[in-house]
């Protein structure tokens, strides 16, 4: 406790937020009561439908991915993850999760009604993985869908949480030698009525929720509170209920106190009284590192008219005894400056005109002798620090500016990753160059494959995707942290510089830019942390295209930039940019290949009645996501199953594609219900027709729940190992067959019998063969006693591959794992009906009786009509039998089966007709249906989810 104490006592003394003035008036519920972590927390709300309803700004900066793209997308697929731990911890390093999509698996453990808080890495769309904390909230009917909010957790692991301490904002820190404590955090839950208790501000918890109307908010707001809202566990004592963060919150405060730390050349003017003039000062003064130096022209004239003007005069205009200042047009392109001499067209803040620069043979702009430095920046001869007082590049050093850029060739660009290149650039800027350089692109072409057409405008989104400061000239908490998005309109320098395509230089920034800048970078208040300053902003171009902005700040305590900066700058940025876009284009490749991967090998197995499936993929390629070799769960009519396991010859990308085209064809062919000797001689024919370098093999497996029979055959493919309820592990002998592509080899398949708690695993030969040995020494390993029947497919997974892979192996691994549970034969009820329409009724009959002994009489209107649209029109094409099913799992699923195997269609039903409306009720009526041909015959089913009361309890989730 007196640790605790004495950290609280150090995290007051190291605050640098504002109170309150004493006589602010309180409203009762504007703060938090006690103390709360502030979170920057991201929102996705998901339609009951799997559609992503709601995508926050805070989701745009976190994931990358923008709302415009996806809204109303489905959710699936959106964004990959790694399979949570059950307990928190970062993720690093290779793990043996398997990955998942993130919003699947929040649906999935939130399937229960309850929510779910923890931790759950996501692949952002730059590829980077990303260590996120999770609530999720399962929303009831109706609306329905999935509540869910996540934040960063890789600062508030590293810097800990802001804290609100009543009206403070205090950050959460440990003392600087145990920094780095909180690798424990984690997400947690409040108990539940937080909010109704005045515990928690309602006010703030709702700002964070979508807009919608005041009854919609009032039942997000009370579904939160019943569930518990979003709190953090520092560690097993302590949990900190969540309120979100204002992103420009802590910047207001540290606005506050940067006159005190920074002051500007004004403030410090006021303070110590006027400066030398330059007919005084020393000749030591007069130069900077053995050159003359001046104020910028504009600054100068600036200040010439600020001492003609009389008092009074409104700031910026003219003197009527004062001429006003003519400036001269620009002879050759130079950094566009913004001048305090004429008033702004649009009435407020400065106006912008083009420097006049006419450069000399080394690029530079010429000087006269008589030009005195600034009087804020004083000479090396005063004792100044060399490169760290004074303009940093001169026309007397084009050896220092020529070593500046060959740096940049040197250290820019030796990696074809973005964000590293882009720090590169600035790490190469400060502290030599400025105090802070940040790199922001263009969001659009971050994300889309293609340029955008239309030039940069007001609207156009900047991301920061580096950003790097001098950390000895005082604190930078103000700054927008890397992946903020920001909108700069042209007003600004930011913008100007994008707009344009031209440096933009302030050598100090006035009041009124940095008005214009402060409210883009998200509110007024902020102009206090850029005011003062000196800015240089240079566009990032190349191959005709505006990537986006460098952006350069110096603090008051060192000269301005000046047009000799902008110059040689210009020309580091133009290097700098074609190394971005190297990036840039290297990423498009890498992620159209990425994509095309990943669309090629699920993500999550399939829940089907009977069977729990778990597989794992690891490529034999790390760079790579997936080569040639895929697993597949395909649900078939009668609750059966079907596994799949293949391994196309060779490596790389053409295998892969390669690999695409047969998993394509074998879904396909399965769909149409053939046997496993059947659907491989098809897939063998499609083979020579596609080419003769398509050689595979192949296993293919059809487990059937009800009558717990398991029917396989192999193309050349490892044998299965089925383990026992017992334990024990047998190697399975079913004819070898030859690989696909081969040809004129039968393929011949293999009926046994399981039991319910039996295993089967499926593999390639990248888990089993050894380079140099022999693959039965694999396959007995798989045999022995690895796997427990006991433990879930998951686990199994897990066993098998840290017992069995290593690292060292350069060939692709894919694993499924299913254990055969059965559907017990009080579940099913099975009818064969014969060819006559007086069994129409019975069958209406029949259903009603066996839902009143599942006591499922909720559902008996709307199956009876279902089925009796069903069996009519299987007796009316029916040659002399017809079969009706009903299963009962984690829904009730229907099937009417016939002998001919002509598949009905959906078709548009006349107005006034009397027939053709028995699949259009289904359509509307069922959750889902289909058809379906089996070896004889069809069969077409439809599913109605059940009661909530009447679902079976999940399989609880394991770590």
């Amino acid at each position: 406790m007196a640790a605790r104490r004495e950290q609280t006592e150090s995290m007051v003394a190291e605050s640098n937020s504002t109170p309150r003035p004493a006589d602010a008036e309180t409203v009762p519920g504007d703060h938090p009561t006690g103390v709360a972590a502030l979170v920057r927390l991201a929102l996705v709300l998901v339609d009951r439908t799997g559609r992503i309803a709601q995508w926050s700004r805070a989701a745009e900066e976190l994931f990358g991915h923008r709302a415009e793209v996806a809204h109303d997308r489905p959710a699936s697929g959106l964004l990959p993850a790694v399979e949570p731990f059950g307990a928190p911890g970062p993720a690093t390093g290779p793990v043996l999760r398997r990955r998942c999509d993130a919003l699947d698996t929040l649906a999935a453990l939130t399937a229960t009604g309850r929510p779910w808080a923890g931790q759950m890495a996501v692949i952002d769309r730059e590829e980077h993985l990303r260590d996120v904390l999770w609530w999720a909230y399962p929303l009831p009917d109706p609306p329905g869908g999935l509540l869910a909010l996540a934040a960063d957790a890789r600062p508030l692991r590293t810097a800990g949480p802001r804290l609100a301490l009543g009206e403070r904002l205090l950050p959460f820190a440990a003392t600087p030698p145990a920094r780095g404590g909180f690798h424990r955090l984690g997400a947690a839950l409040t108990p539940p009525g937080r909010l109704r208790a005045g515990l928690l501000p309602a006010d703030q918890l709702a700002g964070l929720l979508p807009a919608g109307s005041a009854d919609r908010r009032a039942l997000l707001l009370d579904v939160l509170d019943q569930a518990g809202l979003p709190a953090l566990r520092l560690d097993p004592a302590t949990v900190l209920p969540v309120l979100p963060a204002d992103p420009q919150a802590s910047a207001a405060h540290a606005a506050a106190g940067l006159g005190r730390r920074y002051p500007t050349a004004q403030q410090r003017a006021a303070r110590v009284g006027p400066p030398p003039q330059p007919e005084q000062s020393s000749p030591a003064a007069r130069t900077v590192r053995g050159r003359p130096s001046s104020p910028l022209p504009t600054q100068r004239e600036a200040a010439e008219r600020s001492a003609a003007q009389p008092t009074g005069a409104p700031a910026g205009v003219p003197s009527p005894t004062t001429p006003a200042p003519t400036t001269p047009a620009p002879t050759t392109p130079g950094p566009t400056t913004l001048s305090q001499a004429v008033p702004s067209p649009t009435g407020g803040g400065a106006a912008i005109e083009p420097a006049a620069v006419e450069p000399p043979a080394t690029g530079h702009p010429a000087r006269h002798a008589d030009q005195a430095p600034p009087a804020h920046a004083p000479s090396d001869a005063e004792g100044g620090p060399p490169g760290r007082l004074g303009s940093f590049l001169t026309n007397g050093q084009a050896g220092e500016q020529l070593a500046l850029l060959n740096e940049v060739g040197g250290k820019v660009g030796t990696t074809l990753d973005l964000g590293f290149t882009a720090h590169e650039l600035c790490k190469v800027l400060v502290p030599r160059v400025a105090d802070f350089a940040c790199v922001d692109l263009v969001d659009g072409l971050i994300s889309d494959s293609e340029l955008p057409v239309a030039r940069p405008d007001d609207d156009t989104m900047l991301r920061r995707v580096a950003l790097v400061y001098n950390e000895t000239s005082g604190a930078w908490d103000h700054v927008l942290a890397e992946g903020s998005l920001v909108s700069m309109p042209r007003r600004t320098p930011p913008g100007m510089a994008l707009q344009l395509n031209q440096p933009v230089l302030v050598p100090v920034v006035s009041a009124d830019v940095a008005v214009d800048y402060a409210i883009a970078l998200g509110g007024a208040r902020l102009a206090p942390v850029v005011t003062g300053r000196s800015m240089l902003v240079v566009p990032l171009s190349a191959r005709g295209t505006v990537l986006g902005i460098l952006k350069l700040l110096r603090l008051p305590d060192r000269a301005p930039f000046d047009e000799s900066d902008a110059a040689t700058l210009k020309e580091l940025a133009v290097r700098a940019a074609l190394s971005l876009d190297n990036a840039r284009l290297h990423r498009a490749e890498a992620r159209v290949a990425t994509t095309l991967q990943r669309s090629m090998i699920p993500t999550r197995p399939p829940q089907i009645p009977g069977v729990q499936i778990a597989h794992r993929y690891l490529p034999g390629d790390p760079k790579a996501e997936v080569g040639g070799d895929w697993f597949d769960a395909i649900q078939l009519p009668g609750s059966r199953v079907a596994l799949v396991v293949g391994d196309v010859m060779g490596h790389g990308l053409h295998s892969a594609a390669a690999m695409g085209r047969f998993r394509t064809a074998m879904q396909t062919l399965a769909a149409l219900d053939l046997p496993p000797g059947q659907l491989l001689r098809h897939l063998d024919n499609l083979a020579h027709k596609l080419g003769d370098d398509h050689l595979a093999t192949c296993l293919y497996a059809v487990y059937d729940p009800i009558n717990r029979t398991c029917e396989l055959a192999s193309a050349g493919h490892v044998p299965p190992v089925l383990v026992h309820p017992d334990g024990s592990g047998e190697l399975l002998e079913i004819p070898a067959g030859a690989p696909i592509g081969v040809g004129g080899v039968p393929f011949v398949a293999k009926t046994i019998d399981v039991s319910d708690g039996s295993m089967l695993v499926l593999c390639t030969d990248g888990l089993v063969e050894v380079r140099g040995g022999d693959i039965g020494a694999g396959l007995a390993a798989l045999c022995g006693n690895l796997i427990d029947p006991r433990q879930s497919p998951e686990q199994a997974c897990d066993v098998v591959l840290k017992r069995l892979h290593s690292d060292d192996r350069k060939d692709d691994v894919a694993l499924l794992v299913a254990r055969f549970d059965g559907v017990a034969p009080s579940e099913v009820a099975t009818w064969d009906l014969t060819v006559d329409h007086r069994e129409v009724r019975r069958a209406r009959s029949l259903v009603r009786e066996q839902l009143a002994g599942w006591h499922l009489e909720a559902l008996s209107d709307i199956t009876e009509l279902l089925v009796s649209e069903l069996v009519t029109n299987a007796v009316r094409v029916a040659r002399d039998r017809v079969q009706l099913q009903l299963i009962r799992v984690d829904k009730l699923l229907v099937e009417v089966s016939d002998d001919n195997h002509n598949l009905p269609s959906l078709e548009p039903a006349e107005q006034l007709g009397e027939t053709g409306r028995g699949l259009t009720l289904v359509t509307k009526l069922a959750e889902r249906w289909g058809t379906a041909r089996k070896a004889v015959g069809k069969v077409v089913w439809f599913e109605l989810p059940l009661p909530h009361a009447c679902r079976p309890g999940p399989a609880p989730v394991r770590g």
